[in-house]
């Protein structure tokens, strides 16, 4: 063992008269475990909302959009062939959106139409996905009726504002009217709802409602158009790349949209929300590492004639700088593991027992969601790591300053 290891840990054994030092050591090793208890925690907590968040984005939108730039998609037919061609693309559908009124006999609301194939939607929307479109879309007509009307799927959120359950009858209302002699008159059609989508999230419940593609071109008047063709790749986080080919294959006429270029404001906020906590916390380890540097300090002060004796008998400048930066390590040390297994062990816990609950009416989670990530945990034990060694520069520089013959007289 180096002897600089060895008195290292002889002055971190503090004797009776040096119990006020030893106390601010205890005092440091609690704050850099408590900073980095904390960090692991509020980042784990902040992975698994940007991950469940981010789940239920995907429940309902694409990976990747692929529209056409004047707007006239009439050869979507051949492009989907081309499109499901492609090594990274597992699945695609045509699907039709537009903006449109659905009024019920207790309520108005606008809402966000989209007209999808049920035969391949379901590949494509994992809110759809393992669940028959054909079915879910499937009327059953009321005794009282002649006639059935066309099915449509309507987020649960936009049902329970215009006061319809699964039965009743909308009427949807599109702006592509047509001319007469009062002028322009929307076209409108009645629908009768046939189920319900729940993803959690209610910007899409809100305003989202889905109807067979052919009832879509019918009240638009498109003819046989579309307005894009979502898509599903092997790979969420490489679309970018993937979409820069598919446009080369397909041709420059065509545009790509992602999905995290359709959230980008969202995906930002809390990119920078979690690096904002990151910081913030990371001022706990700080303060920590402000009394490890005053523990040193003050051993130093304490220890001036042992120094000065070491010096005499030989020891280097580096040499007591090396003591005094090994101290602030094992404290550094002791607070990072410990913090690393009590933050790990309160994620296991939250994740397992959920005793944290939170207002469905306030939240669109009923629990704070997990996510531990090993890179999180590395990062945040760096950090803790270098602010701790840069806390015992200053104290260790000072200890190799001492003069011995003047420690020693003096001391």
């Amino acid at each position: 063992m180096h002897f600089e290891l060895f008195i290292g840990g002889r002055y971190l054994k503090t004797g009776q008269k040096q119990t006020f030092i030893s106390f601010i050591t205890l005092l440091s090793i609690a704050g850099v475990m408590v900073g980095v208890m904390a960090l692991i925690v509020v980042l784990a907590v902040m992975a698994g909302f940007e991950s469940d968040l981010k789940s239920r984005i995907l429940g309902v939108e694409s990976h990747v959009v692929l529209g056409r730039y004047n707007g006239q998609f009439a050869d979507y037919r051949n492009v989907l062939t081309r499109v499901l061609a492609m090594e990274d693309v597992e699945a695609a559908t045509p699907y039709i959106t537009s903006q449109v009124m659905l009024r019920s006999s207790s309520g108005v609301s606008g809402a966000l139409l989209r007209g999808i194939v049920p035969e391949s939607a379901g590949s494509v929307i994992q809110n759809f996905s393992g669940t028959s479109l054909k079915e879910r879309f499937s009327v059953a007509p009321k005794e009282v009726e002649k006639k059935a009307c066309p099915g449509i799927i309507l987020g649960k959120e936009l049902a329970r504002n215009i006061g319809v359950i699964k039965g009743d009858t909308v009427y949807l209302i599109s702006p592509r009217g047509m001319l007469s002699p009062m002028g322009h008159i929307p076209a409108m059609k009645r629908f009768q709802v046939t189920d319900y989508f729940e993803s959690g999230m209610y910007e899409y419940d809100g305003s989202f409602a889905y109807i067979h593609i052919k009832d879509a071109q019918k009240i638009l008047k498109m003819g046989d158009i579309v307005t894009g063709i979502g898509i599903r790749v092997n790979d969420i986080y490489n679309t970018k790349d993937i979409s820069e080919k598919m446009v080369a294959e397909i041709g420059p006429h065509y545009w790509t949209k992602d999905w995290m270029q359709m959230n980008k404001n969202l995906l930002s906020a809390l990119k920078l929300e979690k690096a904002a906590m990151f910081i913030i916390l990371t001022l706990i380890i700080l303060v920590a590492a402000f009394n490890i540097a005053s523990s040193l300090i003050m051993m130093v002060m304490k220890k001036t004639r042992d120094i000065g004796i070491l010096k005499a008998m030989g020891a280097t400048t580096q040499n007591i700088r090396k003591i005094f930066v090994f101290n602030g390590m094992v404290i550094g040390t002791i607070g990072t593991l410990c913090g690393a297994c009590l933050g790990f062990v309160l994620c296991i816990l939250l994740k397992q027992y959920r005793f944290i609950e939170l207002d469905p009416d306030v939240y669109y989670i009923t629990t704070l969601p997990v996510d531990l990530k090993v890179l999180d945990v590395v990062l945040i034990a760096s950090a803790a790591m270098v602010i701790c060694f840069l806390a015992t520069l200053y104290p260790a520089h000072q200890a190799s300053k001492v003069d011995p013959v003047e420690a020693i007289r003096y001391g």
